[in-house]
């Protein structure tokens, strides 16, 4: 894998319904920022299972995705992550396996839960995460598609455990931002000048005295960000136009 693509797909009608609040958008685009890593896409779908299978699917076709998946995997029947993910990415089977219908069974009372079990019934060739609360089971597959509970107090650590395991690199991002006061549309031709490397965006704001446009630039390589955030600064002397920096070099 070259630069990892990562997504996130948070199911739940409850969260759409707002019955329960998102709290793994926030979370995620943190942990990755801390390890110099970006998400690419974030999806909250509803439990519904042709879709969970087309937004799997859609995630798979992108280069060197990642995908982080929380919810639906407990043993209830609206709990279709196991077997949507098991569609999605080839074989359409799930299969008992061992290791995590032994934990299960090690915490659950069988006889009068037999359904906890489903939990145990997972695509072929999953490896086990380790919940850090109460051991129940979650699951990868191929070291990239990992598909957590939506409690995250149990997710949120196998965020960290995974990051720490599979990508660890550190790449850290220079970042450096201005605020002028003119319409986005007068830095348009800097903008076009920006090269594949470098992330930039223009957000634009009407206030009572007139438009403010907040330019950010960042790149893995100092000096890269620094030229072309350069481009912006010498465009607005040269025009005449007051900026002013806002945090800059990180």
């Amino acid at each position: 894998m070259k630069t990892p693509k990562f997504f996130a797909l948070i199911i739940g009608t409850e969260i759409l319904n707002r019955r329960r609040t998102d709290k793994h958008f926030d979370f995620v685009t943190q942990a990755l920022l801390k390890k110099g890593h970006k998400l690419t896409g974030s999806f909250i779908i509803e439990d519904d299972p042709e879709l969970i299978i087309q937004t799997i699917q859609f995630i798979q076709s992108q280069p060197d995705a990642v995908l982080f998946s929380f919810g639906g995997i407990g043993s209830t029947p609206d709990d279709y992550t196991r077997q949507c993910a098991a569609t999605a990415l080839g074989d359409s089977k799930l299969y008992a396996h061992k290791e995590a219908q032994e934990i299960i069974a090690e915490r659950v009372d069988i006889q009068k839960h037999p359904h906890a079990l489903n939990m145990g019934m997972l695509p072929k060739s999953a490896k086990l995460l380790e919940n850090p609360v109460n051991k129940m089971p979650a699951f990868q597959l191929e070291n990239r598609y990992f598909f957590m509970p939506g409690f995250p107090e149990m997710s949120h650590p196998m965020i960290e455990a995974i990051l720490s395991e599979h990508f660890p690199e550190n790449r850290r991002l220079y970042r450096y931002t201005l605020t002028a006061l003119c319409r986005e549309g007068e830095l348009i031709p800097i903008m076009e000048q920006m090269p594949a490397s470098v992330e930039f965006s223009s957000l634009p704001k009407l206030m009572t005295d007139g438009w403010q446009t907040t330019i950010s630039v960042a790149a893995h390589h100092k000096e890269e960000a620094k030229t072309a955030f350069a481009l912006y600064t010498t465009a607005l002397e040269e025009k005449d136009i007051y900026y002013s920096l806002n945090d800059t070099g990180h």
